[in-house]
């Protein structure tokens, strides 16, 4: 009698999760221990699941999972933003944004979201690598072509999904090979948006609000717009750009924004200077083209929302050069 009164009935998925579960054809994704670790972001970890059915040889997905050390309050917050994202990934299908590709549960029980495997490295590691190696920053080429990339996925989730990402830096963006391919990640925080048109003078620019009043813009520290960290601040796309203006300065800078990541006292002279004179005078590329970045950097970070750079002008301006 003790089993029988031990006996619990098993707990029934909610029907969101049911209902996307459901959606998806069964798919056999190991457990953790069977995966290769590609990273990590808030709350979970991300795998490489190589795929060979039947003797076949099939492009591998990267698998992301909630985090086994998190508590039942996290597990559940996470596991939610999980279901949002495979939900919202499912709708979208940009070269520039990481696909989606299953939702499903794996052989130990926990929830997976499948996803195109977009490259080895993201670009906060390879930011990392090059800090660590020479400190000489990126090749404006490289720059433009990252820009060019990042804007036409903003421009497909602003313009086409009206989606705000709401977590732009370089940890979510996710490079295959030698910048061979460059793709938006990570958009379990997007936030959908409205239609607000306004053009200034110099540029057309597309201001889009968030619909919801109780969203809840996440973003990250050091990415943040000023307008994230006001008490009743409006969110609207400006705040991927600005984020995208700071991704860019990663990579001219090689360095976190708003963080002083060099304390060496050799660097002093270069610091009075100011990050971006010694990047242009450092930067391999030509006076253009990092006169193109210079330029797009301050629209895409400035105070007011008016005068941000909007990504479809990068788009159509940059698009020979890169």
């Amino acid at each position: 009698m003790e089993g029988i009164s031990n006996f619990k009935t098993p707990c029934k998925l909610s029907e969101k999760k049911k209902s996307v579960l459901c959606s998806t054809p069964t798919i056999n994704i190991p457990a953790s221990p069977f995966m290769q670790k590609l990273g990590f972001g808030t709350g979970v970890n991300v795998y490489l699941m190589k795929r060979s059915p039947r003797g076949l040889s099939y492009s591998p997905w990267a698998v992301k999972k909630i985090n086994p050390i998190c508590n039942d309050h996290y597990r559940s917050v996470y596991q939610k933003r999980l279901m949002d994202e495979a939900k919202i990934l499912k709708s979208l299908h940009h070269p520039n944004i990481v696909g989606y590709r299953a939702f499903t549960e794996a052989s130990d029980g926990s929830l997976c979201l499948a996803m195109e495997y977009g490259g080895e490295k993201s670009l906060n590691d390879l930011i990392e690598e090059r800090y660590k190696a020479s400190r000489d920053p990126f090749p404006a080429a490289i720059i433009l072509k990252v820009a060019l990339n990042m804007a036409r996925g903003l421009k497909y989730l602003h313009q086409e999904k009206k989606l705000l990402h709401g977590d732009i830096k370089s940890s979510n963006v996710v490079i295959k090979g030698d910048f061979e391919t460059i793709k938006i990640c990570d958009v379990g925080v997007s936030l959908p948006l409205d239609e607000n048109m306004t053009a200034p003078a110099f540029i057309t620019i597309l201001l889009v609000s968030v619909t919801d009043p109780e969203a809840c813009y996440i973003g990250t520290e050091p990415w943040k717009p000023k307008e994230a960290l006001e008490e009743n601040g409006v969110i609207t796309d400006k705040a991927d750009i600005f984020a995208f203006g700071l991704t860019l300065w990663e990579m001219m800078t090689l360095s976190i924004p708003h963080v002083n990541l060099s304390n060496d006292d050799d660097d002093d002279d270069d610091d009075d200077e100011g990050p971006l004179l010694i990047w242009t005078r450092n930067c391999n590329g030509i006076m253009h083209q990092k006169r193109q970045l210079t330029r797009s950097f301050l629209y895409a970070t400035t105070e007011h929302p008016q005068d941000s750079s909007f990504c479809s002008h990068i788009v159509e301006a940059w698009k020979p050069d890169v």
